[in-house]
């Protein structure tokens, strides 16, 4: 059996075992802590953009609480993009709403305008005018940011920004994870940074930061004894994980260039093999390349492919199913023109993480072409 080539697996830098061992050193190993506070430091010296961050302990519970922050509750209805993992969607769940899902446009796959003002048009006939929205930069790409928010501003929306998979993305110079009216990070373990888990919320004022950690903090309030008006969450980021959060940060910009430049070497290599179409990085969109993500030509093609990598032991994965098709999500509203639809059925994404040795990228393509040479 050949070595095990993973999709995108954690990449250490070595300066987290320094913070880490402060944190025992100094038995800041309880929640919270020095390496929390610097984390969100860092993490808000690198957006470079009037925010205000709160490291948590997903993804999932930053979009939980940014709902909760906007008002969500049951019978209120959110729209969310289509075309993404389920944890963008899940949390509108927690609150009792309904989830309105919106179909991709094709330039980089994410939420599509149009079919985002048709959905809020109807909804508003409906008598339920949606209580936020949820684009996501997916694999890295940033959205159609100017015409989403401009649509967003139109109808008075605000805009809880996806950037689970886009630290390190920009669109027209500015980052990613500073455009929504609340934003969310993701550290998961295949991220382009990792904590082993975590997540964090970038918010537009310190207020609403205080509130997410009170939120996130069990929602204790100010008294001796333990006292609760609210209900609270154990969703705040602990010393030991925000450690490993300071030292991802040392070398966040170096895993940027080698992502990037895995998807080059994928373009380079492979741009004449016309079953294989690759995501564009359209005008003032820079993409990190969380992964590298190519459609095929059919359904067959993609499952095929997959499993001639699989036969090599390398790791490659289908595009998200969209949340329109999950039987979870199969009664909400979806607002649909096929091209979600077609992204799953022929998109795969390849081994793209930035501790990819040249051996392992060569293995890769040749597994790749080895497989059209003999179909």
């Amino acid at each position: 059996m050949k070595p095990k080539i993973w999709l995108s697996s954690p990449h250490m830098s070595g300066a987290e075992q320094t913070y880490i061992k402060e944190a025992f050193d100094t038995n800041w190993v309880a929640p919270l802590g020095p390496n929390v506070n610097g984390f969100e430091n860092d993490l808000q010296s690198y957006l470079n953009e009037d925010c205000h961050v709160a490291a948590l302990a997903s993804g999932t519970s930053a979009l939980h609480l940014s709902l909760i922050l906007l008002g969500v509750s049951s019978g209120d209805e959110v729209i969310c993009q289509s075309k993404t993992f389920s944890a963008s969607a899940n949390p509108i769940a927690y609150q009792g709403a309904t989830p309105v899902f919106i179909d991709s446009e094709r330039d980089t796959w994410n939420m599509c305008p149009e079919q985002l003002e048709i959905a809020i048009k109807d909804r508003m006939t409906k008598g339920k005018k949606p209580k936020a929205i949820i684009p996501v930069h997916l694999y890295g790409m940033p959205y159609k940011v100017e015409e989403i928010h401009k649509i967003a501003k139109e109808y008075n929306i605000p805009v809880v920004e996806d950037s689970a998979e886009s630290l390190g993305s920009q669109y027209k110079g500015q980052n990613c994870g500073t455009f929504g009216d609340l934003s969310i990070l993701s550290f998961n373990g295949n991220k382009i940074i990792t904590t082993s888990g975590g997540g964090a919320l970038v918010t537009k004022t310190k207020e609403q930061k205080q509130k997410a950690v009170f939120l996130a903090t069990q929602a204790r309030d100010n008294a001796p004894h333990y006292q609760h008006s609210h209900i609270g969450y154990n969703y705040r980021m602990s010393n030991i994980v925000a450690g490993i959060g300071r030292g991802q940060m040392t070398i966040l910009n170096s895993h940027v260039a080698k992502r990037r430049s895995n998807h080059e070497l994928y373009l380079n290599s492979l741009k004449d093999n016309n079953n294989i179409t690759f995501l564009q990085e359209p005008e003032g969109h820079f993409s990190n390349r969380w992964l590298t993500a190519v459609l095929l030509d059919s359904k067959e093609t993609r499952e095929d492919l997959r499993l001639a990598l699989e036969k090599e032991n390398i790791e490659s994965r289908p595009l998200w199913k969209p949340m329109h098709q999950q039987p979870i999500f199969k009664d909400s509203p979806s607002y649909i023109n096929g091209v979600a639809d077609e992204l799953f059925d022929r998109g795969l994404c390849l081994p793209s993480g930035s501790n990819l040795t040249n051996e392992e990228l060569d293995r890769v393509i040749s597994a790749i072409n080895t497989y059209f040479a003999v179909c």
